[in-house]
């Protein structure tokens, strides 16, 4: 039945085929999740109350900053990975999933010291603008949720090994899997008639290392025991094959996390942690179109990694056609919910939080230059050629700050101002992203163009 269709769809080649596999179990899985997130924003906010759903958020997007500090080594292991085992070069293969794993173990460490460290001297509350006496409750919770994203820095690179094998459906697992079970949770607490930020916090923070350790565990005995990561294959060679192009895609990440999730920081310090709040029911809301794109697109990355060292460069530029063809429905869907917007909030959290029309389509216009951006950022990833991406993402990432607070405060555009700096910061990049395309798959690209 499946290749039946397939065949009318006119899709033949095998890579398109398991594209659009995992498109289909990604928009499954992607579907619960949706459900389960709207479900978690109201009970949470029951749970919690808005100041501290609104430090929740803030904290999230600070200890997300860290993330990064892979230094772009799951990246750099994604491409490389990739391209070995595309070519069978199943040796190489091992000895890079080994020399990311034991690195990134390593940093882990590194970062947890130097957090455990510093945390006595840290005034959280002052920091997240909130109450003084949520001090206490944030000293304790801050280390948890930080040991848990130690662990989670290197658990999670198994979702980098089945996405670089063009597995590209389990990162839409994971996620639904710990949606869910961290809302059967947070709905057991409401039960208790008891409301606490740590033991919110520990919860969230804990689940999804949970589940990403047993993936490991399944993972490397079955299905990639071949490439079961060991200390005696760390080598500086691969290390350096890696962290050449990891260090670039770290800066892009660097600069990607400034200018996306400084936003609740930003709001929390000019406005107060409660204005966090709307910004991010209506960044949730039009991150559905977000969410829908990325399931069609993502799946791309490794298989345009596995295609240009092929050199199919006629199935790079038919997929790419494609992939226009289908963000043309992105701004009709946009326009759709901007008029449904104030209908939607009020089903969904009532009149408990109050969401601007402004931020309605400020935030549309942000999803749209966003995920134009995609259609060629998944291919220029995919293919490492991201020096110009780097420079240009710097720049963005210098300029956000600044314009968030100018027309956030002083133009007194309240967070509807941020996310316009935003889109601003973002704006000349639709402009580079397909010429650079272009140039790399007409092979005229030539100096920064083609690094």
């Amino acid at each position: 039945m499946k290749n039946k269709i397939y065949k009318k769809l006119g899709v033949s080649s095998d890579r398109t085929q398991n594209i659009a596999n995992h498109i289909g179990w990604s928009t499954v899985f992607k579907m619960g999740s949706i459900l389960t997130n709207f479900l978690l924003v109201p009970i949470t906010i029951d749970y919690l109350d808005t100041e501290n759903y609104g430090v929740w958020l803030t904290l999230s997007s600070f200890i997300a900053w860290f993330s990064f500090f892979d230094i772009g080594l799951g990246n750099g292991l994604r491409n490389k990975f990739g391209e070995a085992k595309a070519l069978g070069k199943f040796d190489d293969a091992q000895a890079f999933v080994s020399t990311a794993y034991y690195t990134i173990g390593s940093i882990s460490m590194l970062l947890l010291f130097v957090f455990l460290f510093l945390n006595p001297f840290i005034n959280w509350a002052q920091l997240f603008n909130t109450k003084a006496g949520l001090q206490e409750d944030l000293s304790i919770l801050l280390p948890i949720v930080f040991v848990f994203f130690a662990l989670q820095l290197v658990a999670k690179l198994i979702t980098t090994i089945y996405q670089a094998d063009q597995n590209h459906s389990i990162q839409g697992k994971v996620q639904f899997y710990t949606q869910a079970i961290s809302l059967l949770v947070i709905w057991l607490l409401t039960k208790t008639d008891k409301s606490s930020l740590l033991i919110f916090g520990s919860v969230f923070s804990a689940l999804p290392v949970l589940i990403l350790l047993g993936l490991n565990v399944f993972a490397f005995k079955q299905k990639y025991k071949r490439f079961k990561p060991k200390f005696s294959l760390w080598n500086k060679h691969y290390l350096k094959e890696i962290t050449g192009l990891g260090f670039k895609f770290f800066v892009v990440q660097i600069a990607a996390i400034v200018l996306f999730s400084t936003d609740n920081l930003i709001i929390s310090k000019l406005f107060g942690p409660e204005e966090v709040v709307p910004y991010n029911i209506a960044f949730k809301f039009f991150s559905i179109v977000t969410m829908g794109y990325t399931i069609l697109i993502a799946p791309f990355w490794s298989s345009f990694t596995e295609a240009y060292a092929k050199k199919d460069f006629a199935w790079i530029k038919n997929a790419v056609a494609n992939i226009q063809k289908i963000w043309l429905l992105v701004p009709v869907g946009l326009i759709g919910m901007i008029l449904i917007a104030n209908w939607f909030y009020d089903l969904w959290v009532g009149e408990k939080v109050d969401v601007p029309l402004y931020l309605s389509m400020a935030m549309a216009l942000f999803v749209a230059l966003s995920t134009f951006n995609m259609i060629y950022v998944n291919f220029i990833n995919g293919v490492g050629k991201i020096k110009l991406q780097l420079i240009t993402s710097l720049v963005s990432m210098t300029i956000n700050i600044p314009l968030s607070i100018y027309l956030g405060k002083y133009l007194g555009w309240g967070s509807t101002g941020v996310i316009l700096a935003t889109c601003f910061s973002l704006g000349y990049s639709v402009v580079l992203r397909p010429l650079q395309y272009h140039k790399i798959i007409n092979n005229t690209a030539t100096g920064i163009w083609n690094k």
